[in-house]
């Protein structure tokens, strides 16, 4: 089974916040910024992350259903 992209859309649209925010994380790293600073929001970028890939999987166990339901 294959997920159209309006299936997926926000699930993109989180992962590449999420990206994003990584690219933040790193730049706070080289900078020297805090570790409890880089934790903090290395916790938030995992969240996001964990976000997006729960809302692919419950997109495609929905489309399994519909499909095995019809």
């Amino acid at each position: 089974m294959e997920l159209r992209p309006d299936d997926v859309h926000a699930a993109t649209l989180r992962l590449k916040r999420a990206r994003g925010h990584l690219d933040h994380v790193i730049a706070m790293l080289e900078d020297g910024s805090s570790c409890q600073e880089v934790l903090t929001q290395l916790a938030a970028v995992s969240k996001a992350i964990s976000r997006g890939a729960y809302s692919l999987v419950t997109t495609g166990l929905e489309k399994c259903v519909d499909r095995t339901g019809k």
